[in-house]
């Protein structure tokens, strides 16, 4: 707000016009430090992020913006509140109407790092996962778009692999115990427990899902937690953090029982997101950064309604 004390002060962008009268599509601040509030689970805290606000300028003759007026509308709403839906929505206008009939589009792009608690497989110990969140609004003439792009890391056993190797270790076991022997159960188990019988292994990699959704416009609020659970579910080998000998053995045996290639991760993540009921479009690219190859396996699936995500 200007005060009486620096009324006198020249305002360049209203008393000069632009020598170049043209309109500008985005014009703005990038990369401002503004921490949000976020509630998770009951408690609100503050959060590092990195934010872009930009806006159109109609107005040819218009000399600028007022980027000041920007700034403290995010520090004054976006950092003072708890982050939602409705409060990206109230931000958006309040950045197009500050401008005072120079603008009539707004948009908003705000990247930060959710950290999340997150449960040992089977003993009781826990630890801290941070997700990237990247969401991207607009306000076009008065209509929003709400997009939230995020990751999860899990891991991917190889199918072809784990056929192979069952294969090699059959044939050991025929070699080892021949035709004519009788086995009990006791033998079996303890040749199964040698490490020499079991001469091949599956390969497994540590793999990223990378997801964007549209939300719905008339939602009020943002469940990140929600949805990266229904990620991490779908996939069922979510990375862990503290891991001791159990925990490991059941991410083993969940690796062992859900074996697959990518364009299985990418079927199992568009069945789950395909009926959600808040989200309005949703695009899933899947990497498997592979220990066999030097090159990466990709998958991407789409919803892609009118005017959303493409391929």
């Amino acid at each position: 707000m200007i005060t009486e004390k620096h009324s006198h002060l020249p305002d360049i962008s209203k008393s000069k016009s632009s020598d170049i009268e043209l309109p500008i599509d985005k014009v703005g601040m990038s990369n401002i430090e503004m921490p949000i509030r976020l509630k998770l689970l009951g408690d609100s805290f503050l959060v590092p992020s990195r934010l872009t606000a930009t806006v159109n300028l109609i107005d040819p003759k218009a000399k600028g913006i007022h980027m000041s007026r920007i700034y403290r509308s995010a520090r004054d709403t976006l950092s003072a509140h708890t982050l939602s839906a409705e409060l990206i929505k109230k931000f958006l206008k309040e950045i197009d109407d500050s401008q005072e009939m120079l603008s009539d589009s707004s948009y908003v792009e705000l990247n930060f790092q959710l950290p999340l608690k997150r449960k040992a497989l089977k003993t009781d110990d826990w630890g801290w996962r941070q997700y990237p969140i990247c969401i991207k609004a607009s306000r076009i003439k008065g209509e929003v778009q709400i997009y939230l792009t995020s990751s999860v890391h899990y891991s991917s056993t190889c199918p072809c692999s784990a056929a192979l190797s069952r294969q090699l270790v059959a044939d050991n076991f025929i070699d080892t115990f021949p035709e004519k022997d009788l086995l009990n159960k006791k033998s079996v188990q303890d040749w199964l427990l040698k490490e020499s019988s079991i001469v091949a292994t599956p390969h497994a990699q540590r793999s990223e899902a990378e997801f964007t959704v549209q939300l719905q416009n008339s939602i009020p609020d943002i469940d990140f937690v929600s949805l990266i659970d229904l990620i991490e579910k779908a996939l069922g080998t979510p990375v862990q953090t503290l891991v001791k000998r159990a925990d490991e053995q059941e991410f083993a045996r969940l690796n062992g029982t859900q074996l697959m290639f990518c364009e299985d991760a990418g079927r199992k993540l568009k069945v789950a997101l395909e009926n959600e009921k808040d989200l309005l479009d949703y695009k899933v690219t899947v990497s498997h950064y592979e220990s066999l190859h030097a090159h990466d396996a990709t998958s991407t699936v789409i919803k892609g309604v009118a005017g959303g995500l493409k391929a």
